[in-house]
């Protein structure tokens, strides 16, 4: 069990078999051509740099970004900075990745009971189509853990369920302000646009990309799934059914942006511009919670918005 974090080190702690994800890693060589290891290794909290000399072969071939090791080893500083020297890497068997990787403020169980009620408030045959799609015992905890993004927005365990009941709430107040909206199936939408990400990334490799989402991706994959779980209901016409995949097929807006259509109905129009809102809001608070910032501006440029961002000081606390 993790003890230690990030956050907490300061200079002259020592760690014996503290665990660690591995962020970066590069491999090098002294002069006398002994291997050594440099790069930065995180959890939940933050990240620190680390060096390994003298490594073992085992280690120098089989450490990887994404791995958990066993860190023993002092921190000290080195150029204003702290940074792990460290003496052993031990290989870590079946730790909890939430101890490792960014997670949600809110909780997984507050976010499933919200679920279950933003799909009990949906009407026939969207309520039992997406139930079955959501709650099905083995997905469900897959789509609760899921990160929305590798980076930008909602890039931690549990983004991808946080974002789409955001998502769904937006839904359903424009469903109200716009005449000729379909309510249930843009909340459904909402709901199973981004489900995919559930196999297109893998928790334990640090948010990398899974076999799945580098030969299919998320967009198709929920296509899939999708059309496989209204042919096992036998519930939903095809008329239905097609809307329902073109909102998950166009909710990117554009194909450069990776949408094999682009939106072409009221729903998938609203859906695109939802998902656009609800990532760009959440990535002008990722950016502001994760970036040191100077009296009211951030030290750093967002990638998402190209400018550093003027922030409140309430946001920082």
């Amino acid at each position: 069990m993790k003890s230690i974090f990030a956050s907490s080190l300061v200079n002259g702690d020592d760690l014996l078999n503290e665990p660690f994800m591995i962020q970066d890693i590069n491999r090098r060589k002294t002069k006398d051509g002994r291997a050594f290891l440099l790069g930065s290794l995180r959890d939940k909290t933050g990240q620190v740099a680390f060096i390994f000399w003298d490594v073992p072969d085992y280690i120098e071939k089989q450490a990887n970004v994404g791995q958990i090791m066993l860190v023993t080893g002092r921190v000290s500083n080195y150029k204003d900075s702290l940074q792990i020297n460290v003496t052993d890497f031990n290989f870590s068997n079946d730790p909890d990745m939430a101890d490792f990787l960014p997670t949600s403020q809110r909780s997984r169980e507050d976010m499933i009971v919200e679920l279950r009620e933003v799909i009990a408030d949906l009407s026939a045959p969207w309520q039992t189509l997406v139930g079955h799609i959501l709650l099905n015992d083995d997905f469900l905890p897959l789509y609760a853990n899921a990160p929305a993004a590798r980076g930008m927005h909602h890039a931690y365990i549990g983004g991808v369920i946080e974002h789409s009941l955001s998502m769904a709430k937006v839904a359903k107040f424009l469903a109200s302000h716009y005449p000729y909206v379909n309510k249930d199936l843009l909340i459904s939408g909402a709901l199973l646009h981004d489900m995919g990400k559930a196999i297109e990334y893998n928790i334990s490799d640090g948010f990398g990309f899974s076999e799945d989402g580098r030969l299919i991706g998320h967009i198709t994959r929920g296509i899939i799934i999708v059309e496989k779980a209204a042919q096992e209901l036998g519930n939903i016409s095809e008329e239905e059914l097609r809307h329902l995949t073109h909102l998950i097929a166009s909710h990117h807006g554009t194909q450069e942006w990776g949408s094999p259509v682009v939106p072409k109905t009221l729903e998938a129009i609203l859906l695109h511009q939802i998902d656009l809102l609800d990532s760009r809001i959440q990535g002008y608070f990722d950016h502001v919670a994760n970036t040191e910032g100077n009296g009211s501006w951030t030290a750093k440029s967002s990638m998402m918005f190209g400018t550093d961002l003027h922030f409140k000081p309430e946001m920082k606390k």
